[in-house]
């Protein structure tokens, strides 16, 4: 082989090992999106699928209401002599029969069954919906809890490297007489104490990991890059706006209002079998000619049906689904009850974390800096306590860690509250 060409083949090989790990690990840092994880765990749950076979069966069973029985075919030899029951000439009266019967419901019964199977089937339909809101809730709720996981190790991190360097100072301060060593165990028992905070907290963000992994039905074990920081969505929606939201989208409530429609027609079925049910019938006899006549084939025709006379399990069956109406009424309002009651407890919990959060923002943080920057120059010149700059400086992390707490506890409300109103609540000015 000339050497140019192996000289070509060695630097192809190495651009493929040395380029393509890297560009497919450029690739898994991108961050995931919330909306694109959401829409996987919507697409592929299995208790939502579970459900959504369950509508499916429920459709099929709408298919299958008030359709007719199956005809009857009969078949019959009719006044055939028992001394020879194969000779069908022997007596005029012998037949060989054949008919055909069908049941038929009394009128109106039949669009009624169909009515109640696919009011049955509106009521799945729409709680296949209802998880589905809920599993977007459950997702974003998760992915809420990773972000404040990953903001606390930003906040931990950062804290640490202020902590090694706060030991550092002491020891230089200790090494000259203006500090006691007990300052440098102080500040190193806070620097452990970040260290057991970190450890706490990549454990949980396994454990998050997984939940969100198995919401979405992948592999638990399936990689979530850190998830960048968020800003507050501007939100201006009244009590009011929202419950009528929820009126007009909550697929609950959707489900409940099914359940009236389906307790309605079977109301109205139970009363239809007041009336009776008809059976039509049509023979065809077919005679041999016997005994000097010709055999003159013969029809035959009948109506029958039944007689309601068990009224008391009639009209117990008409109260049943009376009852049942009146229950699902009740469960309307209480569940419209619960979502005004959810809407201005999530409003009030809404409102607080983004009065925090602007709070945090815009002025403790702000001046938890400036109280460090203070301790510290008042430390090294002798005019402050190494207990209050250490101080100065947990208050600050706790503070910090109460800001990105407010902040997802935002974001886990907003999710509630689209949550109680069943559909995304888009940002307002």
């Amino acid at each position: 082989m000339p050497p140019i060409r192996l000289v070509s083949i060695i630097l192809l090989f190495l651009i493929m090992v040395i380029a393509v790990p890297a560009l497919w690990a450029k690739e898994k840092q991108v961050p995931e999106d919330l909306g694109a994880l959401i829409a996987q765990a919507v697409a592929n749950n299995p208790e939502v699928k579970a459900s959504a076979e369950r509508w499916q069966m429920s459709v099929e069973r709408a298919r299958q209401a008030g359709a007719l029985e199956d005809p009857m075919m009969m078949f019959r030899v009719q006044n055939a002599l028992i001394r020879d029951p194969l000779n069908f000439q022997r007596d005029t009266m012998t037949a060989k029969v054949i008919g055909l019967s069908q049941k038929l419901p009394f009128y109106g019964k039949r669009d009624l069954m169909r009515e109640e199977a696919g009011f049955e089937a509106d009521a799945e339909r729409w709680v296949v919906e209802e998880r589905r809101i809920e599993l977007r809730r459950m997702v974003k709720e998760t992915w809420y809890q990773v972000y404040l996981v990953d903001r606390s190790l930003e906040t931990v991190a950062g804290t640490a490297r202020l902590l090694d360097d706060l030991i550092r100072l002491a020891e230089s301060m200790y090494s000259v007489g203006k500090a006691g060593q007990q300052e440098i165990f102080q500040a190193q028992v806070e620097r452990s104490k970040m260290e057991e905070m970190r450890i706490g907290l990549e454990q949980k963000r396994r454990t998050l990991v997984a939940t969100l992994n198995t919401l979405a039905y992948r592999p638990p074990e399936t990689a979530i890059p850190q998830i960048p920081k968020t800003t507050l969505p501007p939100f201006s929606f009244s009590a009011a706006e929202l419950e009528s939201l929820a009126l007009a989208h909550r697929p609950a409530l959707k489900s409940l209002k099914a359940k009236i429609d389906k307790a309605e027609a079977g109301a109205l079925l139970a009363e239809k079998e007041l009336y009776p049910d008809f059976t039509v019938s049509l023979e065809y006899m077919q005679r041999e000619p016997a005994m000097e006549t010709p055999g003159d084939d013969m029809y035959g025709a009948q109506l029958s049906f039944n007689l309601p006379i068990q009224s008391d399990r009639r009209h117990a069956k008409i109260a049943e689904m009376q009852a049942s109406k009146r229950m699902a009424v009740q469960e309307l309002a209480v569940l419209q009850n619960q979502i005004r009651l959810a809407i201005n407890d999530g409003l009030a919990q809404l409102e607080r974390s983004r009065k925090l959060t602007r709070l945090y923002d815009k002025g403790i943080l702000l001046q938890a800096g400036g109280a460090i920057e203070s301790a510290m120059a008042a430390y090294r010149t002798d005019k402050a306590k190494f207990s209050e700059v250490l101080a100065s400086r947990m208050a600050l992390f706790n503070f910090e860690r109460e800001y990105h707490g407010a902040m997802a506890e935002h974001q886990m409300q907003l999710a509630v509250l689209e949550n109680v109103v069943g559909i995304p609540l888009p940002p307002t000015q």
